[in-house]
Formats: structure tokens, C-alpha cells, sequence
């Protein structure tokens, strides 16, 4: 039972430290957030088994892991609206007809060649002045 709880708390905390760090896609991860990522992963196992190394307990972490994210699926599902503002977020709109909107993008932390890069992968936009 102590290795659920700490699967629970750790996916818990997970999920709100990586909700409050921003937007950026995972397509878009940096090296330093890779690194980062997996630093976090190795901490996280620990919390997670504390002493017990066992294969049960692993396999244990792993199932309330993946079950959680499945409840957690099932609710955004059913109670989309109320869900979608604390765990997805709301649509953020950064540029304005071909203007970017500053204070918006310092707020998601985005910058205007992150957009362009987006802008260039998907419709093949070139400039910013092209962004309805």
C-alpha cells in the first residue's frame, strides 16, 4: 500500500510541477529539458520505492501509475470544462494579426522564433506578419 500512496503523490506532484513550468510541447524540448527530464525520472523512482526494490513494487509503481493517468483520462472526459483549465490549460492567444502580443508570449514563455517554428512546420507560414 506505501508504494501506491507514493506512486499517487509522485504522479500528483508530477502533474502540477509540469503544468506550472509552461507550455512547451514535448516536440519542442531542449537538450537541457531532456536532461532535465530524466533527472527527475531517476528522483522520482526513488520516491516512488523508497527501500523496497523488489520487481513487485516496480511493477506495483508502474500500475497505479498508468491507472491513475487512465482515471485521470476518464474524468477529463467526463467533466471536460472543469478539467480543462487546470489540466490542459486554455488556449493562449500570442499573436494578433501578424502582431506579436508581448506581454502574452513573456507569459507562456514563448518567443517569436518558437512561433515562427511552429508556424513553419505546420501551414508553412515564413513570417509573422502571415499569423491570423
Amino acid at each position: 500500500m506505501e508504494t501506491v500512496l507514493r506512486a499517487l503523490t509522485i504522479y500528483l506532484v508530477l502533474l502540477l510541477v509540469f503544468r506550472l513550468a509552461g507550455r512547451r510541447p514535448l516536440m519542442q524540448m531542449t537538450s537541457f529539458d531532456f536532461v532535465l527530464l530524466l533527472i527527475i525520472s531517476e528522483a522520482c523512482q526513488n520516491a516512488m520505492l523508497g527501500d523496497d526494490y523488489s520487481i513487485t513494487a516496480g511493477v506495483l509503481a508502474i500500475v497505479t501509475l498508468v491507472g491513475a493517468d487512465i482515471l485521470l483520462s476518464c474524468w477529463k472526459h467526463r467533466s471536460a470544462a472543469a478539467t480543462e483549465r487546470w489540466l490542459d490549460g486554455l488556449p493562449m492567444i500570442i499573436v494578433g494579426n501578424g502582431i506579436p502580443l508581448k506581454p502574452l508570449m513573456d507569459r507562456a514563455r514563448i518567443d517569436e522564433e518558437d512561433v515562427l517554428a511552429a508556424a513553419r512546420q505546420g501551414p508553412g507560414i515564413e513570417r509573422m506578419d502571415q499569423i491570423k
